[in-house]
C-alpha cells in the first residue's frame, strides 16, 4: 500500500513550515496515523513528533452550459498535517 500520495505544497504550507516545522501530505483513505508517521520517517530520514489527519468528503459541481446542465463530481481524499522535531527539515526542491 502506497500511503503518502504527494506532498501539498502551497503558500500557505510554506509558511506553516517555517513558523512550526509542519509539512502536508496527500494520503492512502485507508492509512491511519502510524502509517502515515512510518512512511514520513522511513522516506525523508525525519523524526516526527505528531500526526493530524483530515479527511474531505467528495464535492458536487453543476455548470450551466449551451448544451444543457453539467454535472461533475470531485473525488474524496484525506490529508495528513506532520509536525517535525526541532531541527528536522524536508526540502521538497532539492531534486529541482
Amino acid at each position: 500500500m502506497d500511503t503518502l500520495k504527494k506532498a501539498i505544497v502551497t503558500e500557505k504550507m510554506n509558511a506553516l513550515s517555517e513558523k512550526l516545522n509542519q509539512y502536508a501530505f496527500f494520503v492512502s483513505k485507508d492509512s491511519n496515523k502510524l502509517q502515515i508517521r512510518q512512511a514520513v520517517e522511513s522516506t525523508y530520514n525525519v523524526t516526527v513528533l505528531s500526526v493530524n489527519v483530515m479527511n474531505y468528503g467528495p464535492s458536487y459541481r453543476r455548470r450551466f452550459t449551451k448544451t444543457g446542465i453539467q454535472d461533475g463530481k470531485i473525488s474524496a481524499y484525506k490529508k495528513a498535517i506532520v509536525t517535525l522535531k526541532e531541527g528536522d527539515k524536508i526540502d521538497f526542491y532539492s531534486n529541482i
